[in-house]
């Protein structure tokens, strides 16, 4: 007898339907309007778990095309439960701060709680600052005028450090809202101002013409690897460590720490194209190269690295999530950090305390001797991510992090046992060893803050569709095609965002397409030269820092003043 039960994939669910499932604790996403319930997907996801949660009840087609395979995309199909029409509107995950109705919430006419759709809750960053401050009301759709920009002003526009040229006697406070506030509310009038409209229909179009565009990339072949160029990359590596061992044997023990620095530094380029499977394409052995070379040859753990990519890739340079910015009690590139921010990453909240406040006002100063010690940050937290077991335990992943634990002991034992200890004579000499190796990796620190920390941290609310986003908070470093081997791939950090399994020698070829898409929707493409990258980086840093000082003064004054009342 024929089975006629419907299919459960094709139920049709309502967006109220969706709401009180994930009101009731469930993980709900949405891919080419499909509706997954992936909790039981959770504890198994190799990306980890937060990523996954990031998604809550938005639709992640652009995301999950991005960084999966098409059989990864074929598996999720399994957790499918249902389907939904039209163009779907995006709560704010529960991560997040989304707050959702159960059913008897949405029967009952009477209740308060709002749903976490797109509203004036989440319409701007200020949704985690003090309880006090008014709800920004969005601007006027007339106010998104879309402007034709010469490409020196595009540039310029699109950093938020030029938020530092905006008055904040121009934005108007109302007496709830602090001055904290004020400069977030700024902040998020300007990127409004300089960017295209959020109104659904013309991020739908930037959607559209988005996969076009990444149609257009698959056609040109750019996915492919072009292993030529990994064979010289791989003399480099062979030339370095060559180096690094004659000049130990030799016992010229600086120059023999500079060269593996220097090793150390190109082989976090492979690393990071292994991460995203840029190289063989296939999750297992691109995650076995990165591990061999991170764990077994750097000490670095891989696994850690792609738990916090992947969720720097989806909320990119957002203060409470983004773990690429999360760097107190040493930096803050914006003012939102002195509100003692609760990171949804690492689960504890970022004190501005005593420390902080005193690190925050000198960082532009303490920029460059910070990084020379990134190195050793690096290790601290990929340790703490293997013994605590902060990995996935199920699914396909499972053994990384045996693997990961293997390859560190052997790190170790060659490195701080094999040279340090056996090899180089004196504790002067091994005390300089340590920091000349590690202090030559401090250039790859700077690549990788260089891309953000001078671009926007605001958030334009949950409408905002996922190349807009990754153009505005990334820059690309303009550099000659003969230094690309030094930059790895880290020059084209917003190409690289919009399309992070493309292999990075294949960026530059991308670059010519992704200037076009972005003339065609009106959202400036991001570039500087490395120093004058720089350049606005420190200006950032030391924006953010006056601010602080501005802050304390207030304080001060506040704290010591009698304002009469004597």
């Amino acid at each position: 007898m024929m089975d006629t039960r419907p299919d459960r994939k094709s139920r049709l669910f309502s967006r109220e339907e969706i709401e009180t499932l994930i009101a009731s604790g469930r993980h709900v996403i949405i891919v080419n309007n499909k509706v997954l319930k992936v909790d039981a997907w959770l504890p198994y996801h190799p990306g980890g778990d937060k990523a996954l949660k990031h998604m809550v009840g938005r639709d992640a087609t652009d995301e999950v095309q991005r960084f999966h395979s098409e059989e990864t995309q074929a598996f999720m199909d399994r957790y499918q439960i249902g389907t939904i029409e039209g163009q779907w509107i995006n709560f704010l995950p529960p991560i997040q701060g989304g707050k959702f109705r159960t059913e008897e919430e949405l029967n009952n006419s009477s209740t308060l709680l709002q749903p976490a759709c797109p509203s004036d809750q989440d319409a701007s960053s200020t949704q985690t600052s003090a309880a006090s401050s008014p709800i920004f009301e969005p601007a006027d759709k007339s106010t998104y005028s879309i402007r034709k920009r010469s490409a020196r002003d595009a540039i310029g526009a699109s950093s938020a450090s030029s938020v530092s040229s905006v008055s904040l006697d121009d934005v108007p406070i109302s007496p709830k809202m602090s001055l904290m506030d004020a400069r977030t509310q700024s902040e998020i009038d300007l990127d409004k101002s300089r960017y295209p409209s959020l109104d659904p229909e013309t991020q739908a179009n930037i959607v559209r013409k988005y996969r076009e565009l990444e149609q257009r990339i698959e056609a040109a072949g750019l996915y492919q690897c072009r292993y030529s160029s990994y064979a010289i990359e791989g003399v480099r590596y062979v030339l370095f460590f060559t180096l690094f061992l004659v000049f130990l044997k030799w016992g010229w023990y600086m120059s023999s720490a500079f060269f593996l620095g220097l090793l150390w530094h190109q082989l976090s380029f492979t690393v990071h194209d292994a991460g995203h499977m840029g190289i063989t394409h296939d999750f297992t052995k691109d995650t076995v190269i990165g591990m061999l070379i991170a764990d077994f040859i750097g000490g670095l753990s891989v696994l850690w690295w792609k738990y916090n990519h992947n969720v720097h890739h989806i909320v990119t340079n957002s203060p409470e999530h983004d773990p690429d910015i999360e760097h107190m009690p040493f930096f803050a590139i914006s003012h939102r950090f002195f509100e003692n921010l609760f990171s949804s990453y690492y689960e504890f909240i970022m004190t501005y305390d005593a420390f902080a406040k005193f690190m925050i006002r000198y960082q532009n100063y303490l920029y460059y001797i910070i990084l020379c010690f990134g190195r050793f940050n690096l290790y601290r937290l990929g340790w703490q991510y293997l013994l605590l077991g902060q990995g996935p335990k199920k699914g396909p992943a499972w053994w990384h992090r045996y693997f990961e634990i293997v390859g560190q002991v052997f790190f170790w034992t060659w490195y701080g046992y094999g040279v340090i200890y056996k090899s180089v004579p004196g504790g002067w000499n091994r005390f300089l060893y340590i920091m000349i190796s590690h202090v030559v990796t401090m250039p790859l620190h700077v690549q990788i803050t260089l891309s953000h920390f001078a671009m926007s941290t605001a958030d334009l609310g949950t409408t905002e569709s996922f190349p807009q986003k990754m153009l505005r908070t990334t820059m690309d470093v303009d550099c000659p095609e003969w230094l690309d081997w030094f930059h790895g791939g880290l020059q084209f950090q917003a190409i690289h965002h919009l399309f992070p399994r493309i292999p990075r020698h294949n960026l530059r070829r991308t670059q010519q397409l992704v200037r076009e898409f972005c003339e065609e929707v009106d959202i400036p493409y991001c570039t500087y030269g490395f120093v004058e990258g720089n350049k606005v980086v420190i200006g950032k840093l030391g924006d953010v820092a006056r601010q602080a000082a501005i802050l304390a003064e207030c304080q001060r004054i506040i704290a010591e003043g009698d304002f009469g009342m004597h």
